[in-house]
């Protein structure tokens, strides 16, 4: 046993002064070099390449690390054996990621490559004017050479694209509004934001199904469309108008429209908007896949009379589309943009510039929805097309929109109502011009007693129906317009009832003209 460990003493003696002489012989600098010549060589002879991308780019965060951490979550979660779990903020999910030094095979175009996530102890840092983590991180890609090309021309841009998805997917949708008196938050944004929780979707909103269906389609092909309006010369975005009495569910369906799409909401308050280019402003600061929505357009700004200055002939080369401005404070007083005191406003030129302009064009895929009460109060320049795309009619409550208030509300399907019942409503519900507000809440006062509550509603439609037609107060006056001449009749009344007022001030300005020039 002695000379066991003698002859082991002896052999470690032989080899720690056999690597002071190499290092004696070979410093290293030398061996550095080789190890490169080396490795150069290797690769001369081998079939793949390597790309390594890391967390921190310099002292930025690599947004590319980033989005393959999301594309390759999407794979792990099947693939993977050992997994790291990961909740992000305002996200309703939980990711999944690879585990240090873990590694994933991946497939794209038939291609296949090779993930690893490096994990290595960071050197002890002296100074830095941002502090770095503990961990160096990053994913080393393995890729055949001969698909080089295809990897960097496609595979990565695809999995942006992913990341954005999953990202989109998995985090909660926000509901933006913009700053009181055009201040900022804290981060400098001019936008509040809150989690979007409303539940409303196209499956519960109360709307003949052919219509959702169509409105959904709509959707569908935009948001699918970015190829499309590249190949048009297009921006990509698209405008939508509700329109209809209150309580029909216009703020229902935008919320349904975001859910649809999973995009955030941007409600537009314009009464604290004090100038066209704030409003220029709000919208840069806009995202991508979002909807920016202005309600009760008619009540934001004048939008109907347009302004005329009777005392300067040059007043007759302004633009068409310059309206009246009023003040964005909420007081009397109006004036030019960036007029004296308070009195800063936006103009309907603005607005149209806003929605439809080169201004318009700084971000993509975005949606602008507008509601009204209204729709004859509407300058015409809002409702051709390129601003307003689709106009949607929130009419009153028709049995289709019933029937899904009872499956809503009281969880009857068609079968579960008597047949006599269904009949009795469906000869009265048009007549009785109640509107989606109205019948729910009929229904949730009795809900807990589900007879009652058809009794009670069948009652109440009965009853107003019967006043409607005594009082003469049915769509039409005499009840026998259908919903889309009602649609197309008041569409036609509001462009009409402005087409009027044009022509009408385009002859006093000649008039006016006249006499300045005899004068």
């Amino acid at each position: 046993m002695k000379e066991y460990w003698t002859s082991l003493a002896s052999l470690l003696g032989v080899f720690a002064f056999c690597q002071s002489l190499m290092h004696s012989i070979f410093p290293p600098e030398l061996r550095f070099a080789f190890l490169k010549f080396f490795n150069r060589v290797f690769h001369l002879f081998s079939s793949y390449c390597y790309f390594d991308i890391t967390e921190i780019d310099g002292v930025n965060t690599n947004e590319l690390y980033n989005a393959v951490q999301l594309y390759l979550s999407s794979s792990v979660s099947i693939a993977g054996n050992r997994l790291s779990l990961t909740r992000a903020v305002n996200s309703s999910s939980i990711t999944f990621g690879l585990s240090n030094n873990d590694s994933i095979v991946d497939t794209f175009n038939g291609v296949t490559v090779l993930w690893e996530h490096v994990v290595t102890q960071r050197q002890t840092q002296t100074f830095a004017w941002r502090p770095l983590p503990e961990e160096k991180r990053g994913f080393t890609l393995r890729i055949k050479k001969k698909d080089k090309t295809l990897i960097l021309n496609s595979y990565l841009d695809y999995i942006m694209e992913r990341a954005n998805e999953i990202r989109r997917k998995n985090q909660d949708r926000l509901l933006y509004t913009n700053s009181r008196g055009g201040s900022l938050d804290s981060r400098g944004h001019p936008w509040e934001s809150v989690p979007f929780k409303h539940p409303s979707t196209f499956e519960t909103l109360a709307m003949d199904p052919l219509k959702k269906q169509q409105i959904m389609d709509d959707l569908k092909d935009f948001a699918n469309g970015q190829v499309f309006y590249q190949k048009t010369g297009r921006a990509w975005k698209r405008g939508y108008l509700l329109y209809g009495p209150p309580g029909t569910g216009k703020s229902s369906m935008i919320a349904a429209m975001a859910n649809y799409l999973g995009y955030d909401i941007y409600d537009l308050e314009l009464t604290e908007v004090h100038s066209n280019s704030e409003l220029r402003k709000l919208l840069m600061k806009t995202s991508s896949k979002s909807i920016i929505v202005i309600e009760d357009i008619d009540c934001s700004i004048n939008l109907t009379n347009r302004k005329k200055n009777s005392s300067n002939v040059s007043s007759l080369s302004r633009s068409y589309y310059e309206a009246e401005t009023r003040n964005g404070s909420g007081s009397g007083g109006s004036g030019e943009e960036g007029g004296n005191g308070n009195n800063n406003t936006i103009t309907l030129s603005g607005l149209l510039n806003f929605t439809d302009g080169l201004w318009s064009c700084c971000g993509s895929e975005r949606i602008f929805v507008f509601t009204t009460n209204h729709i004859e109060k509407l300058d015409p320049a809002l409702l051709r097309s390129g601003r307003m795309d689709m106009r949607i009619y929130m009419s009153f409550c028709n049995f289709p929109s019933l029937k899904i208030l009872l499956k809503n509300y009281l969880g009857y399907e068609e079968e579960d109502v008597g047949e006599d019942l269904l009949k009795e409503m469906e000869r009265v519900v048009d007549k009785a011009e109640m509107t989606p507000a109205d019948v729910s809440e009929a229904l949730i006062k009795n809900r807990r007693d589900k007879e009652k509550a058809i009794r009670d509603l069948l009652e109440d439609l009965k009853s107003r129906g019967e006043r409607n037609v005594k009082d003469g107060k049915l769509r039409g006056g005499n009840g026998n317009l259908t919903e889309l001449e009602v649609v197309e009749e008041q569409e036609k009344r509001a462009i009409d009832s402005q087409n009027g007022r044009d022509e009408k001030d385009h002859d006093e300005e000649e008039i006016e003209l006249e006499d300045n020039i005899c004068r």
